[in-house]
């Protein structure tokens, strides 16, 4: 015999459009803050942070192994975000 599913009522659907709409707008709002403050130079770097963040999820979530490539790519990534930001030129002028 098939169960039949519930089907949502009204308030099932507004408290999902009401917690995507308040999700977004909340989500737009830090986004818009951090990049008046940061620039968008400095909030678009963030990106260059997703794979390394997909294979440490991967990783430490799903159990997948690590492999020399994955390592030396987060590295390349790592030492230009570092090399980006220009702290390590100001440091070595001193």
């Amino acid at each position: 015999m098939a169960t039949r599913s519930a089907d949502a009522g009204w308030a099932t659907w507004g408290s999902l459009l009401a917690i995507a709409a308040l999700s977004t707008a909340l989500a737009y709002i830090v986004f818009f803050q951090i990049l008046v403050r940061s620039g968008a130079t400095n909030v678009m770097l963030v990106t260059l942070l997703i794979p390394v963040t997909a294979i440490l999820l991967g990783h430490f979530v799903l159990g997948e192994t690590l492999k020399g490539r994955e390592m030396l790519g987060a590295l390349v990534i790592g030492s230009a975000l570092i090399l980006m930001d220009g702290r390590v030129f100001a440091w070595v002028r001193r």
